[in-house]
């Protein structure tokens, strides 16, 4: 890989603000798309379908199975084998973020992009051209990603990397009140703002760079299910890669098909995550008393959130 992250805070390309430099050329933006399936035979025709028209560079797809099945023939690989997809069968369940790095693991040299994305979602005409122009506007663009609908809403999927300060606020009162100024500050992107760069994008649907991708040995898989995303995008933001906010992009999502049944579960899953996530770039000590209130607040978030669903 030739491209390279900036160091000490410098760049070869222009910051955010400033016109983009020449792009990169036609050889240094091979494409791929990977997907992971856990039983997601419902959705993955959909998404499949939808590649053709969201990119003029035929990418190679491949497809990570979470969920092989231990009887008969995978419906999963036959679908991959009706699209033309690579199909990666795991014989293990690594979750979301090790799922992808398996996918990844087996693409060529010449893919220099990748396009992360749920089996669940439907590209827009033209949307992933969009998405590689604008990573490849500028050499240190590490990840871009579109702007996501959820049954035509727009889902915050461009957002601060978490702090304390805004990770306390936004589990106390993001539910009782949505408006309140953690949670403003967390959900940093928005379309009416145009492009931007964010503290980290939803890993729904992301396109990376691969070389930095690489650099940083791709998802941290010892997050089973979220916010190996937001440890993705922070990762990258460290190493001097930016993570922009393309919302001329735009994808559509469906959201949660594979978790649907065990709703109760997932939030656990996703409040346990958080934890971790935010106590590992909080450490020491002194900050021990507001790991504990945020600790505090995200058990009583879950439960407020669980109540009547199934556990």
């Amino acid at each position: 890989m030739t491209s390279t992250p900036p160091i000490d805070g410098q760049t070869d390309g222009p910051t955010a603000g400033e016109a983009a430099g020449p792009t990169e050329s036609a050889e240094a933006t091979a494409l791929a798309v990977v997907t992971v399936s856990y039983a997601s035979e419902s959705v993955l025709p959909g998404f499949l379908d939808s590649i053709h028209a969201a990119s003029s560079a035929h990418p190679l797809v491949v497809i990570a199975d979470n969920k092989p099945g231990v009887v008969g023939p995978s419906p999963t690989a036959a679908l991959a084998e009706q699209h033309g997809a690579d199909y990666v069968p795991l014989s293990a369940n690594p979750g979301y973020g090790g799922g992808m790095n398996a996918a990844v693991a087996t693409l060529p040299d010449s893919v220099h992009w990748v396009l992360i994305s749920n089996p669940d979602i439907v590209l827009h005409p033209g949307a992933l051209d969009l998405l590689v122009a604008t990573g490849s506007s500028s050499p240190d663009i590490g990840s871009v990603g579109p702007q996501v609908l959820t049954d035509g809403v727009t889902y915050p999927s461009a957002r601060a990397v978490p702090s304390l300060r805004n990770g306390i606020g936004h589990a106390l009162f993001a539910r009782v009140w949505p408006e309140n100024p953690w949670t403003k500050r967390y959900h940093a992107g928005s379309p009416e703002a145009g492009a931007a760069d964010v503290g980290w994008l939803s890993g729904s649907c992301l396109l990376v760079r691969r070389a930095a991708f690489e650099q940083l040995g791709g998802f941290d898989e010892s997050y089973f299910m979220y916010f190996e995303d937001v440890d993705l995008g922070y990762r990258l933001g460290k190493a001097g890669w930016r993570n922009r906010y393309e919302p001329a992009a735009v994808v559509e999502h469906s959201g949660g098909h594979s978790t649907a049944s065990e709703s109760a579960v997932m939030i656990d899953a996703h409040h346990r995550s958080a934890y971790r996530f935010l106590s590992q770039k909080y450490r020491g000590p002194l900050l021990l008393p507001l790991r504990l209130v945020l600790r505090a607040g995200l058990r009583i978030r879950t439960r407020l959130e669980t109540r009547g669903k199934r556990a």
